[in-house]
Formats: structure tokens, sequence, C-alpha cells
């Protein structure tokens, strides 16, 4: 089936773009049939695709003469007296190539698109070479609209979070798709696969790859025991406040090296972490700061997550497509669990009442954010409740 992701109508706009587009994301995300349904949709005559996974098409970019790839190329039938796509599948494969990318955009009529599954590797190897020669994209996990998209479900998207209102009547089938989108997550794969069982093993897989071939390949690292027990903690600490010192304390690590773990799975989009609200810069970056999973089917593949943890966590991955995600908590307990863009509130409750809308408007209000909406599992009716499913 060729169903296409929201991100694509921006991704063909800037087909007609100079620049290199760079599409990065976690590996399976669906980045590959991205670059492949763009190739379909562009009307450039000679469109090339290179898998750097794939060692001849790795050898034909890693030379030291640059024009010899042209000459190849040229060789085999593709005439670059006109526009030519080049594809590349996963970059950071080869460390050469910001350097090959930059030197034949800079002297060949070339519209490149590319795809690394780090931003740890694009933002810190890629982006020296390439500034204001390409931009990029970043590819997630479906969110709840496209899940249902790709169960054949036809629905209205929201244009902007403003205008999220609730529906009174969910259907059963609906409000089934939401309960497994929540525990299985948006891997597309996992999403097209029905057995329960296929998805888990598929989960198992994506994990493994992301673990023993994206993190050795990019960071080297070399205790991925002791990453995964920092993963589990993580997945235990869901919308929590991260104490770096305590989990360093618990897998008998220092502060520094969890720390920079937790950078590491950030920046391969694994994990996400979302500052404290403050309207002042200082106070917002010394708060500590709640994590979450970039894909719930991730997350409860490491912990017995709670029918709540879950929720929350969902709509994380729902609300963060929206803005800026913040948090906010008084030292004497009450806490806003998100803040899109400064300007509107969310309170996440499975089953909510009407005075957790009241509660929150309380607290909202004291920092001036006039809009807020109560955000339920169970879908009931009073001001300002939406169904979590909604959001798509």
């Amino acid at each position: 089936m060729n169903f296409k992701r929201k991100i694509f109508n921006s991704l063909e706009k800037h087909l007609a773009v100079k620049q290199v587009t760079v599409l990065t994301g976690m590996r399976r995300t669906g980045k590959t049939t991205l670059v492949k349904q763009l190739m379909e949709a562009s009307d450039i005559e000679h469109k090339l695709f290179f898998d750097l996974e794939q060692l001849e098409d790795r050898d034909l970019f890693d030379v030291r003469n640059y024009d010899l790839i042209i000459k190849k190329l040229s060789e085999e039938g593709i005439d670059f007296s006109k526009k030519v796509m080049i594809c590349i599948d996963e970059i950071q494969l080869l460390p050469n190539i910001p350097s090959v990318i930059k030197y034949l955009y800079d002297h060949y009529n070339i519209k490149f698109i590319v795809t690394g599954s780090s931003s740890y590797y694009i933002k810190n190897k890629f982006q020296e070479s390439m500034a204001g020669r390409k931009k990029i994209f970043e590819i997630y996990p479906l969110d709840f609209g496209e899940y249902l998209t790709f169960n054949n479900y036809k629905f209205k998207g929201l244009e902007n979070i403003e205008s999220l209102e609730n529906d009174t009547i969910i259907k059963e089938e609906i409000q089934k798709n939401y309960n497994d989108y929540c525990t299985y997550g948006g891997f597309p794969e996992v999403v097209l696969t029905e057995n329960i069982s296929e998805k888990k093993d598929l989960l198992q897989d994506i994990l493994s790859s992301y673990i023993n071939i994206d993190l050795v390949q990019i960071a080297d690292i070399k205790k991925i025991p002791e990453l995964r027990n920092i993963i589990k903690l993580l997945a235990a600490r869901i919308g929590s406040k991260l104490d770096i010192s305590k989990i360093a304390n618990t897998v008998n690590l220092s502060r520094q090296t969890v720390d920079n773990y937790i950078y590491l799975l950030e920046n391969t989009y694994f994990i996400k972490t979302i500052p404290v609200y403050s309207l002042n810069a200082d106070r917002e970056i010394v708060k500590a700061r709640k994590v979450y999973f970039l894909d719930n089917g991730i997350a409860t593949q490491f912990a017995e997550l709670s029918s709540g943890s879950k929720f929350e966590n969902a709509i994380f991955n729902q609300l963060h497509h929206f803005g800026e995600l913040s948090y906010y908590q008084l030292k004497t307990g009450p806490e806003i669990d998100f803040i899109i863009d400064k300007r509107i509130a969310f309170e996440v409750k499975e089953t909510a009442q009407p005075i957790d809308y009241k509660k929150l408007m309380n607290l909202a209000k004291k920092i001036n954010i006039e809009k807020g909406f109560v955000l339920g599992k169970n879908n009931i009716n009073f001001e300002s409740f939406v169904w979590g499913g909604m959001i798509r």
C-alpha cells in the first residue's frame, strides 16, 4: 500500500529547491519509502538511488577524486548536462559523504535527497560542510492520524492545535485503534502487521538494529548492557523528572557517562526530554527535564507500563508535532503536564473530571496562559475536555 505521510507535501515542494533535502529520524520510520515516493513524484528524467548499506554503492562514493563518480555514472548513461536526481540512503555509514555531496552540489546540476538515522551525525558532521546548502526534515513514527490512514480510515486532520475539539461519539473501532497505538506505537511495519506476536517481534528487531548497528556505528558504544539498563530505567520513568544522579547510582556508572548516553539517545530519535516552563531562560536550564519515548511500542519493550503512562507518552507523541513542548510545576506539587509554545496548557488524565479543567486553568493563569484542554482516554463530556484520539 502506497500511503502518504503528512510531511510528504512539504518534501515534494522542496524538490523544486536546489538545497539538499535531508531526511533524518530513527531507523525504519519510513524514510526510504518517502524518498522513493519523491522519486516517483519528480519529473527529472535521470533519477538514481544508492543505499550505503550496500558495499558496491558505498565504494562508488568512497573515492578521493569526486569527479570520478560523475565519470562512472556518465559511462552508465546518465546525462549530467541535464538536471539529475541523486538519492543516497543512510549517509552516516560513509565518513566522507558530506564532502562528496558538497563538491558535487557546487559543481554539477544535481538535486540531492539523502537520509540519515541520526541527528547526532547530521548536526555534528553533515552540518559543518553544508551550511546553507540543505534543509533537514525530521521523520518520526506515525502520529495517530497517520496510524488511522494506514488502517484505511478517513478523517479530518487538525490544521492547528487551537482548533482541537471533542467528538462526543467515538466509534468503537477508532477507540480500539487508539488503544493499539498507545501499546504498539507508530512504526509503519508494526502498524501494518495485524498479528500481535509479529508486532512484538518487529519491535524487538527494530530495537536490536538501533542498539547494535546505529549506536555502535555512530558512537562506538562498548557498554551495551549498561545502556539497556539506562533505557529500562528511563522507560519506567516516562513523564517523570530526570534525576541523572539517581540513575547513575542505580546502574553504577558516572553521572557524566549517563548524561552522555541520554544525550545520544535523544539525538538518535529514541527519547525526548522537555524543559520546565519558565519566563526566565536561566531558570529553565537548571530545572530538571521530563523524559518521553518517541514511540510507545519501543517504550513497552523495556518496561511494564501502566495504561496511564502509555497514554501520557502517546499524547506527547501526538502533541510534539504542533509546537515546542514544556511542562510547569509548583514546588508545592501542582503541575501542568504539557504547554505548547508557551501559550496552551494540557492536563492528561485517563479518566478526567470537570474539576481537572478548573485546576488546570487556575494554575495556567498564574503564568499568563489563557487557553487549556483536559485530555482523557475515557471519553466524557465537559468544558474543554477532548478525547486523546482527537489529536490527529
